[in-house]
Order: structure tokens, then sequence, then C-alpha cells
């Protein structure tokens, strides 16, 4: 993120806080290393409170003249927090952000109802939080914190974490953002969840043990086997977990990562996250299979790439799914069942099929097309697939294929349009 130094991006945050000026002083560059070092001690000393559950220390450094809003919420994070098990909490400054002081001063803001004596100064550097859920997280997790700090007498506070907003600069919001959280634990790992969403979380948890298990007996032990499943208390917060894109009623549930290291093979901030309305539906078998398929995607996240074919991602997360449920081919996939009877596949699945209208379909086709590898190539060979072609694009599927099964597309089309016609007579 550049710096913004304009009296026109000033402007902007200074109106919507509502009355908060910064001094229109030089960035003179012996200040700089000196207010920076005042900043990292203030988040240090916050983050240690927060392990430490010192209340009086986490908020001794918040701006006394900041919204009450911002005050309280930040009093309601802390307790939030109280049982969710952290290994790991701590801030650091990048080299982004967007400097508040500036030689040319910014024009005057619409003055407040009741006007905030004005800070000294004010600054918004680039913030990370880094956290680890202890027996989950491998690594930490990494976001971005929109932070206004200010700057009063010789002391600096951090003032507000929506201020930037009109800069394009959001802060993420956990869990713990939407409300105090309920931690359900057991030996697969925990279920988060907040008052009232308890129902579905001791469900889910009753189910957690068992999927980590169904998981490891298909993926191996390679892998963290510990598992955060969250329940929202609602869109807003899905929305902030996963996304627009994925926060819809349609979907009872996903597997998010922060991102994966692709040298390490490791991905980092993994979670599972029940939609509380369409997966507080679903049936026990239906949240069963639910839960494999996502804790499916957490095991082999760090072996997956972007672009992989989706066939192969989402068909092997519902084989892991479905495997000895006794779940009837037809009651898994009965779209394709009536597909198949009046028309079967002619190809492998499109990435473009599991995002359209089509979607339901295009994953039972996918379910079928890797029960129908694991029969051919048993088990331990689907995975070997797996682990190949999940570190290839889809473009290179056609040639990958003669290689690692001796077959083509055209010939495993084939093969497998025989298996439907045997499952689904």
């Amino acid at each position: 993120m550049s710096r913004y130094r304009t009296p026109l991006a000033l402007l902007v945050v200074l109106t919507f806080l509502g009355g908060l000026t910064a001094a229109a002083v030089p960035d003179e560059p012996e200040t700089a290393p000196a207010r920076a070092a005042e900043v990292r001690s203030l988040l240090d000393r916050r983050a240690a409170a927060l392990l430490a559950r010192d209340e009086a220390a986490f908020t001794a450094d918040l701006d006394p003249l900041a919204d009450a809003g911002f005050r309280q919420r930040q009093r309601d994070l802390f307790h939030n927090l109280a049982a969710v098990p952290l290994a790991e909490w701590g801030y650091r400054l990048g080299d982004d952000g967007t400097d508040l002081s500036s030689p040319t001063p910014p024009a005057e803001p619409t003055p407040p109802a009741e006007p905030t004596p004005p800070a000294d100064e004010a600054w918004a550097p680039g913030v990370r939080l880094s956290y680890r859920l202890r027996g989950v997280d491998v690594e930490p997790s990494d976001q971005g914190m929109a932070y206004l700090f200010t700057r009063r007498g010789d002391r600096w506070y951090l003032n507000s974490d929506t201020a930037l907003e009109p800069l394009g600069r959001r802060t993420w919001r956990g869990p713990w953002d939407f409300g105090p959280c309920v931690v359900h634990r057991g030996p697969g790992g925990f279920v988060l969840s907040h008052p009232g969403g308890e129902v579905l979380a001791r469900r889910a948890l009753a189910e957690l043990d068992g999927a980590v298990r169904a998981v490891t007996e298909v993926w191996g032990q390679a892998w963290a086997r510990q598992v955060a499943v969250l329940v929202p208390s609602g869109v807003e917060e899905m929305r902030a977990l996963v996304g627009p894109g994925f926060a819809t009623g349609a979907i009872a549930g996903v597997a998010v990562a922060d991102r994966v290291d692709p040298a390490t093979r490791t991905a980092r901030g993994q979670r599972v996250v029940l939609n509380p309305d369409s997966a507080g539906a679903l049936s026990p078998i239906a949240l069963r299979v639910l839960l494999r398929h996502e804790i499916t995607h957490v095991a082999v996240r760090g072996e997956t790439v972007d672009g992989a074919p989706m066939w192969l991602l989402e068909g092997f997360a519902d084989y892991v799914g479905y495997r000895n449920s006794d779940v009837p081919p037809k009651r898994a996939a009965p779209l394709l069942a009536a597909a198949v009877r009046e028309a079967p596949p002619t190809g492998l699945p499109r990435d473009e099929d599991f995002r359209g209208p089509d979607l339901e379909l295009a994953y039972q086709q996918a379910w079928s097309l890797t029960a129908y590898l694991a029969s051919v190539l048993g088990e331990p060979g689907l995975v070997e697939l797996y682990r190949r072609l999940a570190r290839a694009r889809a473009s290179e599927v056609d040639d990958l294929l003669p290689e690692l099964t001796g077959w083509g597309v055209a010939e495993l089309v084939e093969g497998w349009r025989g298996y439907l016609a045997a499952t689904f007579p």
C-alpha cells in the first residue's frame, strides 16, 4: 500500500474520524524510527497482555479520546477471546501505511457535534496480526489490521480500526469480533461457536474425531490431524470468514486457508466454516459426509496448487466423505443417476461446471469418477494419483494421465462410462 500524503486523502480520513486532526508537520527522518519504536512497543504490550489475560494492560494503550464504541469493542474483543486456545498472538509493522503528517495543512473538516481535541500526530502504518491456534496451526495465520494510531503529548495510542476504510484499508475480523467464543474440544480439534450456536457445535464435535480418523485412514498421518471448525453467528460473520462468494445459503460448509507455501507444502490459517442455517438442517449422515469432505480439503491443502483440476479436488473430498457411509449411489448422486440414463458424460467435468447452474451434477460426476479410479487403481493408487495431479494445472492432465495410469483421457472417460452404467442400472 502506498503512503497517502495528499491533502485530499487526509481530508477523507479526517472527516471520517469526525474531527480527529493530525498536526500538519513534516515527516522528519529522525522522528520516524522513534515513532515506529513507540508503536511497536504499544503493540507488543497489547499482545503480551492478551496472552496473559490482563485486561487493564490490554486497554491501557487505547486512546482515551477515541470513539467510545471502538473502546468498548476492544474490551469485548478481550473477553470474547478468553476461551480460544491461543498458542501465539503478536503484531508486526510493515513498510506500507498511511502517514497522516503533511507539510501542507489539510482543508478543515466538518466539525462533529462534540468536537474531539486534535491529536498531535496520527499514523497508520501497515500492521499484521500473527496468531496461532494451539494444536491446529503448524504455522501462524497472518492477517492485515488497518489500525490508526494517535500521539497525544509524548504518548502513542491505538485510536481506531475502521478509520481507514474510506482509503480501502480494512481490518481483518475473526470469530472473536462477532461475539463471545464458546469452544468445544475433542481429540480431533475443536468447534468454536457463539452463544446460541451450541446445538450445531455439539453435533459437529460428535462427528469431528471420526472425521479426522476417516481422512487419516485414506490420506495418511502426514497432516496436523487436528481441525478448527467454526460456527459463525450469521451472514455477516460468515462473509468475513469465507468471503461473499461462499456466504450463501446454498453452501453448507467451506474449508478455507490463508495461503499455501508450495516449497514446504504447508497451508496456514486452515479452518472449516459451517453455514449455521444450511448445515444445521442436515441429517446426521449428511453432516458426517460434509465434515469429512471439508476436512479432506484441510488434510490435502499443502499438496494442492491453484489451478489443479476441480473434478479431482472435489471428487476426492467426496470420495472420502462417502467412504464407508453406506449411502447408496442413487441417494448420493440422484442427478447423475438420472443423467446416466438420458445423457451419460462424454468428457471429464470442467472447472467452470463447479461454479455454474450444473454445480450439483458436477460434484456428483466428480465423486463417481474418483470412486471409479479407486475401483481400478486401489485406494493407495487413487491417493498417489491425487498427489501427482493436484500439483498440476488442469491443462496438464492430458499429458500426465498416460504417465500415471497408462490411459489417455478418452480411455478414462470410456471406463468411467462403463462404471456408471453398472452403478446406475
